[in-house]
């Protein structure tokens, strides 16, 4: 999805201008192309690449270098279309005779390409100073293959991983000046967006629990007698709730708005409630956590179990550390423009500690696995900003969390994209849109691996 989204591996590349008579060669090599970190394994591949400059020019001239891809190293895969004027290339001409390299740029321009079929980029094209008589050989080399969506920019490096035929030779005769061959550039080069990325839903919680239980809920009250009601909520930090102990089992939290860092794809981080619920059950407690349903419109058909979230619970108070709680993938697939939402986490708090104890919410990560047997792609989102959603009146078990490294925050890479060249390698890129609210405050778009794809040879 590809997303990454996305990097997409491409086979070679070019055509040429000329400013004489042009000439024109084609060479096959094999390329290596390394996706963004976090992206997956590289791959390697063959792609046909055709050279075009003029066969002959002298000493003081600018001449118009171009490389085309003739054959791209595999098709687009069956998961997603790639926008027009999306796909933007950029390769490295080795200079032999004159020395130096030349820079090519393609245009931002391609057709609409459909799932399967064959990939496609624009020409890239340079300008060559030639400033040294003799026999200029032109070989392609090093390139990169960025691609644009709405929620960034995935570029994909791929070089020769052996040897290269030369795709053109220009025959430069004397002139006034003699020296070094040096090449400008024309066009411009995508920029690279790197980082994590994922987001939580957003909108409106439908409440959690509802209901007063007898018992008592004031953290203040020890051991009331059955059916009396101590009573008062903690009117804590951020609007939370306090929970004791006595007869209640049941501890609903209050939705506290979260704004989540998801990283430079996510401009401004992603605002939703979530609320911390908790269910005594012997010594320890039950939580269950709930995000914003429904907050946006899936950008692109999403297949079931793909996006499975889970989250770091803060503790403060008397305990510390963080409890992870986890969620179960999407059970069914959620179609183009449905409502996206993300599962109800839940874990085990087990108190290390005894008093009371404040519960918030921490870092979200998504793991996103859009094809069976793939490699799940972790996208962490940083609370930024929190609250208290529930406090507990607790009493220390042993081997209970009390320490920040008991129960372990979630680490976790984010990665964008990965490309391979034939049916061994990937193409997987991540993403979220930017927009309002994405992932749950935005879109997640994964591509499949290559061995699920079908070369175009």
């Amino acid at each position: 999805m590809s997303a990454a989204v996305i990097a997409l591996l491409l086979g070679g590349a070019g055509v040429a201008i000329a400013a004489g008579p042009a000439q024109a060669a084609e060479t096959k090599f094999n390329v290596k192309c390394v996706p963004p970190a976090g992206g997956g394994d590289p791959v390697e591949g063959e792609t046909t690449a055709k050279v075009t400059a003029p066969a002959s020019a002298k000493v003081g001239d600018e001449v118009d270098v171009s490389w085309e891809t003739v054959k791209p190293a595999s098709n687009n895969t069956d998961l997603m279309d790639i926008p027009q004027d999306s796909v933007q290339p950029t390769g490295w001409i080795t200079v032999g005779g004159g020395g130096g390299e030349l820079k090519v740029v393609g245009e931002k321009k391609n057709p609409p390409i459909p799932k399967k079929a064959p990939m496609q980029m624009s020409t890239m094209k340079g300008k060559l100073k030639l400033t040294k008589a003799g026999k200029i050989t032109l070989t392609p080399g090093k390139y990169d293959v960025a691609v644009t969506f709405s929620f960034g920019t995935f570029v994909t490096k791929c070089a020769p991983t052996g040897a290269v035929g030369v795709g053109a030779t220009i025959d430069v005769s004397p002139g006034t000046s003699g020296g070094t061959t040096a090449g400008t550039t024309s066009g411009t080069t995508a920029g690279t967006t790197s980082g994590t990325t994922s987001g939580t839903t957003s909108g409106t919680t439908a409440g959690s629990t509802a209901g007063s239980t007898a018992g008592s809920t004031a953290g203040s009250t020890a051991g009331s007698t059955a059916g009396s009601t101590a009573g008062s909520t903690a009117g804590s930090t951020a609007g939370s709730t306090t929970g004791g102990g006595g007869g209640q089992t049941d501890f609903p939290g209050k939705p506290v708005e979260v704004a989540f860092d998801c990283g430079p794809v996510v401009p401004g981080g992603i605002k939703t409630p979530v609320t911390i619920n908790a269910k005594k059950n012997g010594g320890g407690y039950d939580l269950t956590v709930k995000t914003a349903k429904g907050a946006m419109a899936s950008p692109m058909a999403l297949p079931a179990g793909a996006l499975k979230p889970s989250m770091n619970i803060k503790l403060g108070g008397a305990d510390s550390g963080t409890v992870k709680v986890s969620g179960p993938a999407n059970a069914e697939p959620i179609p183009d423009k449905a409502p996206v939402s993300l599962s109800d986490m839940t874990g085990t708090y087990k108190p290390g500690k005894t008093g009371k104890v404040t519960l918030s919410p921490d870092q979200l990560t998504i793991d996103v696995t859009m094809a069976p047997g793939a490699t799940p792609i972790n996208v962490p989102c940083k609370a930024a900003s929190s609250g208290v959603s529930l406090e507990l009146d607790t009493t220390a078990q042993e081997g209970g969390s009390g320490s920040p490294a008991t129960t372990g925050s979630t680490s976790a890479s984010g990665g964008l994209a990965e490309t391979g060249a034939e049916d061994g390698g990937g193409i997987k890129a991540l993403a979220l849109v930017a927009g309002t609210v994405i992932l749950l405050g935005g879109a997640v778009f994964t591509f499949t691996p290559w061995r699920r794809l079908r070369g175009t040879r």
